[in-house]
């Protein structure tokens, strides 16, 4: 639970005072009546009824008196509202190690497969962007809500050298900042998911990427794709291509943004659904003062009505 005034909250300690004072008040009204010595009158001054009845409409009381403090300290809900302008860059790695055969029927092709549906499945508010890097990074794909040119350009994708992990991420934030006339000034809110099966190798470095997306504060959510066990032929020789999770990790962890592993296509496509689950919101504390309020009042309705119906008297 969130207050908006934490500091109002030490009305709570009244409670247990005013508590006190009432059972003060009970002990008080017994020993007055314990000095009449004669039994005929005793009856008549404090006559028996169920003790517990009395007690009920002073219970009553003193919950909706909680509950008044507790919303006088303006308790607050979190809610995720969609955020205007949002845009999702994905940015997808072309490396020559995406051609191992790990990930069926390749890793560069169960990527595809896993973006495109991503991309597809978004919602309607959402723009997307696609950035593809290997050896450079290049936006193939300009932020919009065109899903249909966004899934077209994947299959424009062609493999290459090397792996520049940090000039995708530059490359993603620039496309932010140009996205439309307002955005030098008032950039949307965006996020950069982007999937890669290795190191950077090239081009500016991860720690760079880092800051750039702090300044701009775009967080960068990862995806480590493939096993421990790929392997490529490249120029008849076959290298070992297992993924650097630790270089992808610190990328998310470090922007705020989420890492995730996935091994396989069916892992993948579970990833990106998730994703697309948590992005395009922001969190609010929305006042809900009025819910405590008006429990307060039902509260107190019990307790005037259990007084008149058993004593006649409001409490």
């Amino acid at each position: 639970m969130t207050f908006l005034s934490p500091e109002r909250l030490w009305l709570l300690g009244l409670l247990p005072a005013l508590a006190a004072v009432y059972v003060l008040m009970q002990l008080r009204r017994r020993n007055y009546a314990v000095r009449f010595t004669n039994l005929a009158l005793l009856s008549q001054v404090a006559p028996r009824r169920p003790g517990w009845r009395r007690h009920v409409a002073a219970a009553l009381f003193l919950v909706m008196i909680a509950l008044m403090m507790v919303g006088f300290a303006r308790p607050a809900a979190t809610v995720k509202v969609p955020r205007d302008r949002a845009t999702i860059m994905v940015a997808v790695d072309v490396s020559l190690s995406m051609m191992a055969r790990d990930v069926s029927p390749s890793r560069f092709e169960a990527a595809k497969a896993a973006a495109k549906k991503f991309i597809g499945e978004l919602p309607a508010r959402f723009n997307v962007g696609v950035v593809a890097f290997a050896g450079n990074a290049n936006l193939v794909a300009a932020p919009s809500d065109d899903r249909t040119a966004a899934i077209a350009s994947l299959d424009q994708l062609a493999l290459a050298k090397r792996t520049a992990i940090g000039e995708a991420v530059f490359t993603s934030l620039q496309a932010v900042r140009s996205f439309d006339a307002e955005a030098r000034q008032d950039p949307p809110p965006a996020h950069i998911v982007l999937l890669s099966d290795g190191d950077n190798t090239t081009g500016r470095t991860v720690q760079e990427a880092i800051d750039a997306s702090r300044v701009s504060q775009i967080p960068v959510s990862t995806i480590a794709f493939g096993t421990p066990y790929g392997t490529v032929d490249i120029e008849g020789e076959t290298t070992s291509v297992s993924v650097n999770k630790e270089t992808l990790r610190a990328l998310a962890d470090s922007t705020e943004g989420k890492a995730y592993e996935a091994a396989d296509a069916d892992q993948l496509r579970e990833v990106y659904a998730n994703i697309g689950t948590s992005l395009g919101f922001e969190t609010e504390h929305r006042d809900v003062a009025a819910r405590y309020i008006g429990i307060a009042l039902l509260f107190a309705l019990a307790a005037g009505g259990a007084s008149l119906a058993w004593f006649s008297r409001l409490p």
